[in-house]
Formats: structure tokens, C-alpha cells, sequence
């Protein structure tokens, strides 16, 4: 970055103002709060954690300090203020995915084609032969012929690698009508109605990495000194008993 782009101690005292302006009209959001209705909280909740981290930024650049403010993580969701009783509900699904294996995704998919040529367009050979060659037809192949569940549990077969996932559950009043929202599909979640989410991220097995080993190193030093302990209490035994030992009768 150069000298020309960085702040300057007038956009921090700014940055500060706008941090102060947001304080007010959060805490103003929270005395008017009346029942369990908070999106108006929830709005200036947002609004003032992003003016505290972009205080805390320019503060650190200018002059190499810092808040004491944790800034909220992105990824919480608010409280849930639907209805105690909802008569719909909707989930929202994500999986990540790597294309692993390129070969194995074309092949799959061109084996797909060859067996039914309407997925891919006609009885056409150059369609067919799309399948085999270009990835984005072959996706489209595979999760059109495929529910997203079996493709899930079958993916390393269709050359992915598994990333993170999500699943929303939102509450409604009522079931949405026919088609009404299969232009924009995501765009209308209400963060209020969410009622549970599930997630999976490679990060959380990560972070237990480290204990998992540790506690199979345990596991394993503790099988090693029971054995021990085993070993000494059977020799105690024989010691303890030399004067009662029979012989062993070696010709049975």
C-alpha cells in the first residue's frame, strides 16, 4: 500500500464520530424495543460493530493501537423472534465442494450420458461428447440426475472433495405459494426466523486434532502400564505361591 492511500489521523477522529453516532442509536434501538420485536436492535447492532472494526482498523494503521472491543463474528445469527408455532418451514442448504478428480467427474458424467442421452440435450453425439470434456456440463449432468444427499455420500466416486456445509431452518406463517420465490431463492431469509442451523467445517476438526492425538497418546500409555501392572501382579503371584506349585505333567 502506498503513503498516499494510507489513513490519516482526521479519518480516524471520523471513524470515531461515526462509532459514537452508532453507540447512540444502538442504545436508542434498545429503549424502544417493545416485545419480542427486535430487527430494529438487530439493524443497529450491526451497524455498530461494523463502525467499531473499521474504527479499530484506522486506529491500528495510524498510530499502532487497538480497542478493547471484540468485534462480533459475522456468523452468529440473532435471536429468534418467529412464531412460536410455525405452519411452514424452509431449508436452506449449502455444500462446498473441490473438484478432486476432473477424469473421474467426466467420466461419471459421460457414462450418465451415453446410458440416457436426454440429460445431456439429445440424442446428438456432440452433445454426449460435451459431457465427457467439459466440466460445467458434466456438473450439471451429475446434480441433475442425482439428489444432493447421494451425491453428498457418494462424492470421492464422483471425483469432490468435501468442503463446508450449512443447513438453515426457517420458520413461516404460512407455506409460500407456488413459485413464488424460484427467482431469488435466498434472498428473502428473515436472520429472526431461523430456528436451528447445523454446521460442518473442516476448521472444527482442526481444532481437535491436537487433543485427539494427545488423548491416543494417552489411551496408549495407560494400555502399556496396565500391561505392565498385569506382568508384575502375575509375577507377584508366582512368587507368592512357589511352595504350592504342582509339577506340569509335560508328556499330556
Amino acid at each position: 500500500m502506498s503513503d498516499a492511500a494510507q489513513p490519516t489521523a482526521a479519518e480516524v477522529r471520523a471513524a470515531a464520530s461515526v462509532l459514537k453516532a452508532a453507540i447512540d442509536r444502538h442504545l436508542e434501538a434498545v429503549e424502544r424495543r417493545s416485545g419480542e420485536e427486535g430487527s430494529a436492535v438487530y439493524a443497529a447492532f450491526e451497524e455498530l460493530a461494523a463502525a467499531a472494526e473499521a474504527y479499530d482498523e484506522v486506529l491500528y494503521e495510524v498510530h499502532d493501537e487497538v480497542t478493547p472491543f471484540e468485534i462480533p463474528s459475522s456468523d452468529t445469527l440473532p435471536a429468534y423472534t418467529g412464531p412460536d408455532e410455525p405452519g411452514a418451514l424452509s431449508v436452506l442448504m449449502r455444500r462446498d465442494y473441490t473438484v478432486a478428480e476432473p477424469h473421474r467427474l467426466l467420466a461419471q458424467a459421460q457414462r450418465i450420458a451415453d446410458l440416457d442421452p436426454d440429460v445431456a440435450g439429445g440424442d446428438e453425439t456432440g452433445d454426449r461428447e460435451a459431457v465427457g470434456s467439459s466440466l460445467t456440463a458434466a456438473v450439471g449432468v451429475l446434480f441433475g440426475e442425482f439428489e444432493p444427499d447421494e451425491i453428498a455420500s457418494r462424492h470421492r466416486e464422483f471425483g469432490l472433495s468435501e468442503g463446508d456445509s450449512a443447513v438453515w431452518v426457517a420458520a413461516a406463517e404460512e407455506p409460500a405459494e407456488p413459485g413464488e420465490w424460484l427467482s431469488a431463492p435466498f434472498d428473502q431469509v428473515d436472520p429472526e426466523l431461523v430456528i436451528c442451523r447445523f454446521d460442518v467445517s473442516a476448521s472444527f476438526e482442526d481444532e481437535l486434532d491436537f487433543d485427539a492425538d494427545d488423548e491416543a497418546d494417552i489411551e496408549d500409555d495407560d494400555a502399556a502400564g496396565r500391561e505392565d501392572d498385569r506382568v508384575v501382579d502375575a509375577l507377584d503371584d508366582l512368587d507368592d505361591g512357589d511352595d504350592e506349585l504342582e509339577r506340569v505333567d509335560t508328556g499330556r
